[in-house]
């Protein structure tokens, strides 16, 4: 089944001039120079209380390791803060220049991965809360995960800036690239990770290139085969998820808990994957078509996405040794979109896939979504991908002054070919402009929101101090 798209965002037919002129209007209207601003509103509401309306959709026994996760520094409690700044992004000037947003673009939400021709990439890699929007929020996103990310890492404040403005600067000037190339040439363009090792290899000090190769190593083999190894074992002489409670549950426990039949729950399992399959295109379905089920279990991920409910399900082809784990994972709407309108998706496990689709240069083959019956009745919507398909994520908390800025700027040019494929291009590159306005107003926002990002951490730990959160550390 092929992916319709959301709302469009790309961009009308129109001459370099009439781009130009139309980019330049919206100067006029939201000056670049206004994105620097921000100061929370007098009804701004308090993070507990964003965070516990979040909670009431989650699983309850989890919801303490979600705040013992979110707790562990401001950065870590930034990525699972989400839904605080969508509030905060609304109240803020708007561009109206509109692209298929990530929606959650912080610094942690890219990464490498293998794209369907087994190359290693490197692009945005969270898409739970994509959304139609002004491309600006995404970009504030990004910059001011940096600028946390820097003061988690003790950076002084001309090193926080140097970063922020490496991202942003990368951000602009990728545009500018973009709106000049042809449609096909920006559809194409991505970043692969031999040439990005090339070009940073020269700038890089042995610590960081030893550190480099030993991410990238790890990326290249963590796959199916290498979860077969770390998240199975044998049980009566069968192959089987094992059990790791709270953060590797097998269904069969879940089952037996809530008094439910084993086989019926494997049963049910198997008629939701081939509901899954129906969403694959035809060459993917063949290949999904060749695994069969074996186990799942309850797999707690991430900070920001713990205790929505996400599983695994391990498949095997031929024999044991040709495994496939796929992740299940909920999709609820976006934290967007209370602000930025609601997706034209019914179902929000296909809003997550198509949004993938449509903004990711080279997506897993084997994205779908299906709708499930819980335990406790309620129906609810997942999108499912490959566990590990060569996945890595860089370690931001070890990262240099240099090597923040340099990494800051690849997020930049990514995110800015994301934005390329389906919004206004030329009119967004019209906008930045040439000069550095833009990307010193958001290097000041980003600043501002760190001060407000270390205001709403310092809540959660008060309210964990007097015993108001409840949280469970170190899981």
């Amino acid at each position: 089944m092929r992916a319709s798209t959301e709302k469009d965002t790309s961009a009308a037919r129109h001459s370099p001039r009439e781009a130009a002129a139309g980019g330049k209007k919206a100067r006029k209207v939201v000056p670049r120079s206004s994105h620097a601003n921000w100061e929370p509103g007098p009804d701004r509401v308090g993070p507990l209380e964003v965070l516990a309306e979040q909670d009431e959709a989650r699983v309850p026994e989890l919801v303490p390791v979600r705040y013992g996760r979110m707790l562990a520094s401001a950065f870590t409690f930034y990525r699972g803060a989400a839904a605080i700044m969508a509030a905060d992004l609304a109240a803020s000037p708007d561009s109206g220049l509109r692209v298929q947003l990530c929606g959650d673009a912080h610094l942690s939400n890219f990464g490498v991965f293998q794209a369907p021709d087994r190359q290693l990439v490197f692009d945005v890699n969270d898409f739970d809360e994509t959304l139609p929007g002004p491309f600006e929020w995404d970009v504030k996103r990004l910059a001011a995960s940096v600028a946390i990310g820097a003061r988690d890492c003790g950076f002084k404040g001309p090193e926080r800036e140097a970063a922020v403005l490496a991202g942003v600067s990368s951000y602009r000037t990728a545009m500018a690239e973009f709106a000049a190339m042809n449609e096909i040439d920006v559809w194409y363009s991505r970043l692969a990770v031999d040439d990005i090792v090339g070009r940073w290899q020269a700038k890089m000090t042995k610590q960081d290139r030893r550190r480099l190769e030993k991410n990238v190593a790890k990326a290249r083999n963590k796959g199916s085969l290498r979860a077969l190894a770390k998240l199975t074992e044998t049980r009566d002489g069968e192959l089987r998820i094992a059990s790791r409670p709270p953060l590797l549950l097998p269904i069969g426990e879940l089952a037996e808990r809530e008094g439910q039949e084993v086989a019926d729950i494997a049963a049910r399992m198997m008629r939701l994957l081939d509901e899954y399959r129906g969403t694959l295109d035809d060459q993917a379905r063949v290949l999904a078509g060749r695994y069969h089920y074996v186990d799942a279990a309850h797999k707690v991920v991430g900070v920001g996405s713990v205790g929505t409910r996400a599983f695994i399900a391990l498949l095997l082809g031929r024999d044991d040794g040709d495994p496939l784990f796929l992740q299940i994972k909920e999709a609820g709407p976006s934290v967007l979109e209370p602000f930025a309108g609601a997706s034209s998706f019914r179902h929000h496990g296909h809003r997550v896939v198509a949004g993938q689709r449509l903004t990711q240069a080279a997506s897993d083959v084997l994205l779908g979504w299906l709708t499930a019956e819980g335990l406790d009745g309620k129906r609810r919507d997942f999108y499912v991908r490959q566990l590990w398909d060569g996945k890595g994520s860089a370690e931001i908390e070890s990262m240099q002054p240099e090597t923040m800025a340099g990494y800051a700027g690849l997020c930049g040019w990514s995110l800015a070919r994301a934005h390329a494929r389906t919004g206004d291009r030329q009119k967004i590159a019209a906008y930045l402009g040439k000069s550095d306005t833009f990307d010193r107003a958001i290097a000041e926002f980003s600043e501002a929101y760190a001060d407000q990002n270390e205001i709403d951490y310092e809540v959660l730990l008060a309210a964990q101090r007097d015993g108001r959160l409840a949280v469970e550390s170190g899981v």
